[in-house]
């Protein structure tokens, strides 16, 4: 378990392609992150609600995790920007 905090993709990123090759839309279940492998499924969980959504890394980003929009809102509302999180591998 990694302890880091996840901000979201912005609306620029929608339509492009990500590391994987796949293009990137809000509504899916992906991540980005600096080293974990393309594909791999990890929970993100918020340390302070202990809400929790599972993703799969399917892009790179510079920053701890980078979550699509819908995953960031199952587990805190976007306005936060950036929430304190618990990253475990499947």
């Amino acid at each position: 378990m990694m302890a880091q905090s996840a901000t979201f993709y912005g609306n620029q990123f929608v339509g492009r392609k990500m590391a994987n090759g796949q293009v990137y839309n809000h509504g899916r279940m992906v991540a980005a992150h600096p080293s974990l492998p393309l594909g791999t499924r990890v929970r993100v969980t918020n340390r302070r609600t202990g809400k929790s959504v599972v993703v799969t890394v399917s892009d790179r980003c510079n920053c701890s995790i980078d979550l699509s929009r819908s995953a960031f809102q199952q587990i805190a509302n976007p306005r936060k920007g950036r929430v304190p999180v618990s990253i475990t591998r499947l």
